[in-house]
């Protein structure tokens, strides 16, 4: 059972290194400049993983097979950070949400802000790398991009992702028609998993986080299958992945194949994911419109983590209030118990008492509520665990809360998007419920 778990490990860090170069969008030009010099042995070392919304390249027939129509913008659709530590011991990918409004570097314009995604648009790979070296304060050691069909044929030949939901998901934009439960998805499915946008969460966050989910989804498959059980598997696998991306001077099979070893023993507890902290969600910038801008404070912390080879999740510590993401002073309630009233308007709710029933019926405290106003349930649910929910259509807008017999805590929360959707979390916890994987992690 040992040496099946390392195989596990040895898997995970194959996938995620080699899934790491195939997110995204579509190619573009050539990488261009290196970024700098590569990390030496015993260092750190930063990956720039970039997908391009191009599709110059692509046919028709391409096109309308991989559901990716609309006009182009020569712009980078994702951008994620992978940090891999000095001791081969964590992985981290942060990723960088495309509207994100920061400077540009110095480049052959005067010096201005914009989306960050525009960065490429404005100078190529070049000035995205030291667009994102500037806004993070970290040094960029490999450049990698790739494209739509090379993304969803690494897919397959890596074997299929799987996924996992709880609710169908359903976006026309980027063809995606899920239903609920765990599947496994071909190169096409996954690539309009990685790029919906208008399902729940919504957004380039809950994006994000699928790209994450389906990473793992990856590993699970690899793991299953065996392939990186010896080393030449390993040398095979990574030499064909390079024909699905392109790199900077220095980043060629060799490199992936050292940097594999280096993480033979990472498990996915030892694997991190995360996103920029946010501030704003909607900032309005003339020619650039809606903007996201970056919480300053935490993203200082957590790409200061980065900088000193330090795990997100320690950067981040969990206590106070649970972060929620709709603001509670949005959401309307009615409440037949004073305590609980006077718990939840501590937290900003929109509390109206109602009449307090002459005897408690037994059971948890359930919450009615109407099926229209599911998003702001979360929030509510967060700050009264154990409350049983009952949708009732036509009941109004306001959630109304009756106390069981059973006691009932009232936690203190806060309107915190950003942590909601993109908090750092073990791999481990993003990973679809698969019980023979950890049987076989956690045998001695």
């Amino acid at each position: 059972m040992r040496l099946h778990s390392l195989r596990r490990r040895h898997a995970l860090a194959a996938s995620l290194l080699t899934l790491s170069l195939t997110y995204g969008g579509a190619a573009g030009a050539d990488p261009g400049p290196a970024p700098g010099p590569a990390a030496g042995p015993g260092e750190a070392t930063n990956l720039l993983v970039a997908g391009l919304d191009v599709r110059s390249g692509l046919t028709r027939q391409e096109i309308d097979r991989l559901h990716v129509g609309g006009k182009e913008c020569g712009c980078t659709d994702v951008l994620m950070l992978v940090h891999i530590a000095a001791d081969g011991r964590r992985l981290s990918v942060v990723s960088l949400p495309r509207d994100s409004y920061v400077p540009f570097a110095p480049h052959d314009h005067p010096a201005h802000s914009g989306k960050i995604n525009g960065a490429h648009a404005h100078g190529g790979a070049d000035l995205t790398v030291r667009t994102v070296e500037q806004a993070t304060g970290l040094h960029i050691d490999h450049y990698l991009e790739t494209d739509f069909s090379r993304f969803a044929a690494a897919v397959d030949q890596l074997g299929g992702a799987e996924v996992c939901t709880d609710v169908p998901l359903a976006d026309e934009n980027s063809g995606l028609d899920l239903p609920a439960g765990t599947q496994v998805l071909d190169g096409r499915g996954a690539l309009r998993y990685v790029r919906a946008r208008h399902v729940s969460p919504p957004g380039d966050l809950g994006r994000v986080r699928r790209q994450q989910r389906l990473l793992l989804g990856m590993f699970a498959r690899l793991a299953d299958a065996r392939l990186f059980r010896n080393p030449a598997a390993t040398a095979r696998t990574a030499q064909a992945l390079l024909t699905h991306v392109r790199t900077d001077d220095h980043t060629d099979a060799g490199t992936l194949l050292s940097l594999a070893r280096s993480l033979r023993d990472i498990g996915p507890r030892d694997a991190e994911f995360a996103t920029v902290p946010i501030a704003d969600f909607d900032h309005r910038v003339p020619e650039w419109g809606s903007t996201l801008l970056w919480d300053e404070p935490r993203a200082r912390r957590m790409f200061g983590a980065l900088r000193d080879d330090r795990p997100l999740t320690a950067a981040f510590p969990s206590g106070g209030p649970v972060p929620v993401g709709m603001p509670p002073a949005e959401t309307r309630v009615t409440v037949d118990d004073p305590r609980i009233a006077d718990g939840l308007r501590a937290s900003g709710f929109a509390v109206t008492a109602a009449p307090e029933p002459r005897e408690r019926p037994d059971g948890p405290t359930v919450v009615r509520y109407d099926p229209e106003q599911i998003r702001y349930a979360p929030s509510l649910t967060a700050a009264l665990p154990g409350a049983r929910l009952r949708p009732v259509a036509g009941s109004g807008h306001a959630f109304r809360v009756a106390v069981g017999s059973a006691d009932q805590e009232v936690r203190p929360v806060t309107y915190d998007r950003s942590m909601v959707e993109g908090a750092p979390v073990t791999g481990d916890t993003l990973r679809c419920p698969h019980p023979a994987a950890e049987t076989a992690e956690n045998s001695p």
